[in-house]
């Protein structure tokens, strides 16, 4: 499987798990099976609150599903369209999400579960608390 993982710095599997799908630089995505990691840039950084574009974010890559901190209304509707399944990231490194997510241990995000809001000038991924 392929699992996309938001990061603001690419340390490869030792990379934290960004607080917000939208606004993270970038993205890593992980072969569960070999652990192998390929950073990818947010093709869509730069947006108004609740305007992601999820498909243009992640380009043209095939995934099988993401693990986020935190993620608007309006990125998760898009990743569902898309067939992809959300699971909420506990926190910590992409490595222990990543162990957390083979052992069916990541619960799977809803809309009721995103964010409202953010203050996405402050450099955290925004005032949302995951």
């Amino acid at each position: 499987m392929k699992i996309c993982f938001p990061v603001e710095v690419n340390a490869g599997l030792d990379s934290p798990v960004y607080n917000h799908f939208g606004s993270a630089p970038l993205f890593l995505m992980v072969d569960t099976d070999t652990r192998q990691a390929t950073a990818l840039n947010n093709r869509d950084q730069v947006h108004q609150h609740g305007a992601c574009n999820p498909l243009k974010a992640l380009g043209d890559e095939q995934l099988d599903g993401i693990v986020v901190g935190g993620i608007g209304g309006g990125a998760l509707n898009g990743l569902l369209r898309m067939g992809l399944k959300v699971y909420r990231a506990a926190e910590g490194t992409v490595a222990t999400n990543l162990d957390l997510f083979v052992q069916g241990r990541l619960p799977e995000l809803t809309p009721q579960q995103t964010c409202g809001g953010h203050d996405h000038g402050n450099g955290h991924g925004g005032s949302c608390s995951h």
